[in-house]
């Protein structure tokens, strides 16, 4: 009996166990089932922490409101700015995403040892290249990185406008232009998608300020909506189908974004066909239950009040459960395409060496020569004077969610010399004992500091009268080099950011008159994030390299300008103001604020309600200036040269307008020195129709690199050989 008993319970555990297989096997899996057949097999939890983020892991920083201990997902990649939760019995993967614009933000260590990532050249310098062919291998080559260190998507690139110079995440942006940013964005979204990643277009839309960004009301007309600040979004859109976006903090004419049904249905998905996902940005947006009605997919990072907001709103009949079902529906679209979902092998070992020199490369063809009176290039082997703290400690990028945790950055000093340049033993030991002194006095930052505002500069070295003296009867030319940054959480200043400091123009004045008085040249510099005022010194100096933020490889990258290695091509896509206020944006920018009327901020800090009124309407850049005459100090599309171009032979495909018309030219290299053209197409409308713009922007390419007097054809505006 008792041996019966037992064969009969082992029998019968056996059909139990037999029976949860069958029941396994039943189930749905992403991939092999239909979507709407796995969202059916969903519970209504297992959908809301879809539809929510899997919170933001900081060790020792609640306040983050992530989890105490990290994911499976949040340990391949830490650091990660979030994750998307995934659901293991449906087959669906969990998903990382990560910072950044202008390279890997914000994590240190992978699966076998500590890892670091390329810094590639900011987004306005990107664009200074005016060549989608070059950001696209740039795309793809960040892409690819981010895949080998298991990041599934990227919250890039940034294409919000350049609507004012000192607009603090300006340099994660393209353009004061929507053209140049909606197709240099469109190069790179499907240059990171090529490589297998996503990317989250961001902050979308009219996020031009950091000043209460959380909280400001961007008032704007429609027409200056849709002709400048969501023409660029529609271009990229068309043209590269991003995976995600990601709605902004600002609210748009009494609307948050991420709360905005016009915005993410009317606008995005049925007009240009959108078929990604919405994800909000980190701590976006105030309404849970409302972000989800206006299509805003995903909330993140995801904090635990939103996911009961939803579900309570969902059980009491205040949000409709088809709602979550078509938010779910879109990001399984996409987890689909993902690396998680695909099985990647990640690697942590991308090409580390071969991306730093396309990096390189990158900032070579988009630095813009602005002045040049016979003072570049300079034939390496000769002894310069390099001055300034930036030359000794360049400014690869900005600060914030746009840093990058890179293993090195090339300073100019360091970059001059591989490029077979001598510096003065005197003048170098000088700056390097100094700043070394001055780093070290500094008390250190703490996360949030380094998230949400950049370190103040050090102080410039003072040199005395004698020593410029000096180095003048001593070297042959003199290099100042200038820098300034910027960040996430707060807009540049005027005095001593925009506008030099007393003593670099002070500086830049004596070094000016010494060397000249030997008649040799002055040239600076610019490793800078925004335009900054020049007319106070320009014609001082004999020659002005404008080499934005360039990445990890700026030092060697400017030197191969400086020495002709390589001819400058890069053009302005933002306008340098012969004064700051001059800008159509001043007056205003960037708003006022209501101390009367008290918001909750980020984190628990105080803030208060906010409004800026885009009174210039389309008015802005180029199209104010051209339309009203006022002259820049250097005007969008400008760019020197090594050597000369002629244009000829224009022609076009109908002497009338309809929905295409294709222009023709032939453009020739007319100099000395091999280099590439960048050519810009700008039309005008028909006087007394409308109130438009002189002239707008629409349509540019680059040639390749021309010899003397090779005409090359060039494709996109079709240029005849």
């Amino acid at each position: 009996m008792m041996s019966t008993r037992i064969f009969a319970l082992v029998l019968t555990g056996q059909i139990i166990l037999s029976g949860l297989r069958v029941q396994a096997q039943a189930l749905p899996q992403l991939g092999k089932n239909t979507i709407p057949e796995v969202i059916a097999a969903m519970t209504l939890e297992e959908k809301v922490n879809l539809v929510v983020g899997g919170g933001m892991y900081v060790p020792g920083m609640p306040m983050f409101g992530g989890p105490a201990e990290p994911s499976e997902a949040q340990k391949r990649v830490i650091g990660a700015a979030g994750t998307i939760v995934g659901i293991p019995r449906l087959g669906i993967s969990s998903l990382v995403v990560c910072d950044g614009p202008a390279g890997i933000h914000a994590f240190n260590s992978g699966k076998s040892r500590v890892y670091y990532a390329t810094a590639w050249p900011i987004g306005t310098m990107l664009a200074s290249s005016w060549d989608t062919t070059l950001v696209k291998r740039v795309g793809e080559t960040f892409g690819s990185e981010a895949k080998d260190y298991g990041i599934d998507i990227l919250l890039a690139p940034g294409l919000n406008i350049h609507r004012n110079p000192l607009g603090g995440r300006n340099f994660e942006y393209y353009s004061e232009d929507p053209v140049v940013t909606g197709h240099i964005a469109a190069a790179m979204v499907s240059g990171i998608q090529k490589s297998g990643v996503g990317v989250s277009a961001k902050h979308f839309f009219a996020n031009n300020q950091e000043t209460n960004r959380n909280n400001v009301n961007t008032i704007a007309s429609e027409r200056a909506f849709r002709e400048i600040y969501l023409k660029g979004w529609e271009i990229m859109v068309r043209e590269s189908n991003p995976w995600t976006l990601m709605s902004s903090y600002n609210l748009v004419n009494g609307s948050y974004t991420a709360e905005s049904f016009d915005l993410l249905n009317t606008i995005l998905r049925k007009e240009w066909g959108y078929k990604g996902f919405v994800m909000t940005d980190w701590f976006g947006g105030r309404d849970a239950v409302g972000m989800m009605k206006a299509g805003n997919n995903l909330l993140m990072p995801g904090i635990p009040p939103q996911k009961q907001a939803i579900l309570k709103a969902v059980k009491e009949g205040q949000l409709d459960e088809q709602v979550i079902n078509q938010n779910v529906a879109d990001i399984l679209n996409i987890i689909l395409l993902s690396p998680a979902f695909k099985g990647y092998p990640y690697t942590d070992n991308p090409d580390l060496k071969a991306h730093a020199q396309l990096s390189r490369e990158a900032a070579v063809e988009s630095m813009i020569l602005l002045k040049n009176n016979n003072a570049l290039p300079i034939k390496p082997g000769i002894t310069l004077a390099l001055i300034g703290n930036n030359g000794y400690d360049l400014i690869a990028g900005g600060t914030g969610s746009g840093d990058v945790n890179k293993m090195y950055t090339v300073s100019l000093s360091d970059g001059l010399f591989r490029a077979g340049f001598i510096n003065l033993p005197e003048i170098q030991l000088a700056y390097t004992n100094y700043l070394e002194s001055e780093r070290a006095k500094r008390p250190k930052r703490s996360m949030i500091e380094e998230l949400m505002s950049p370190p103040a500069p050090i102080e410039e070295y003072k040199l005395s009268s004698d020593l410029i003296n000096r180095l003048a009867g001593t070297v042959e030319h003199a290099i100042i080099s200038i820098g300034r940054n910027a960040g996430e959480g707060s807009d540049r200043k005027l005095e001593g950011n925009y506008y030099l400091t007393e003593y670099e123009k002070s500086m830049i004045k004596s070094v000016a008159d010494a060397f000249h008085a030997k008649n040799k040249k002055v040239i600076v510099v610019l490793n800078i994030a925004g335009p900054i005022d020049v007319t106070q010194w320009r014609d001082q100096v004999d020659a002005i390299l404008l080499a934005w933020q360039p990445g990890l490889e700026g030092g060697n990258a400017i030197a191969d300008v400086i020495s002709g290695k390589v001819n400058p091509s890069g053009k302005l896509a933002t306008t340098f103001p012969a004064s700051y206020t001059d800008d159509p944006t001043a007056k205003n920018f960037p708003g006022k604020e209501f101390k009367d009327r008290p918001v909750q901020g980020t984190f628990g800090q105080q803030a208060y309600e906010s409004e800026v009124i885009y009174e210039e309407g389309v008015y802005v850049g180029y199209r104010y200036y051209t339309t009203f005459g006022v002259k820049p100090a250097y005007e969008f599309g400008y760019g020197l040269s090594y050597t000369g171009f002629t244009y000829s032979n224009l022609t076009l495909s109908s002497t009338t307008m309809k929905d295409k018309l294709t222009a023709t030219v032939t453009v020739t290299n007319s100099g000395s020195t091999a280099g590439k053209e960048v050519v810009q197409l700008y039309l005008s409308a028909p006087t007394n129709k409308m109130d438009k713009p002189l002239v707008e922007l629409k349509a540019f390419a680059k040639t390749k690199l021309l010899s003397q007097f090779q005409p090359m054809g060039l494709p996109g505006i079709q240029i005849k050989e």
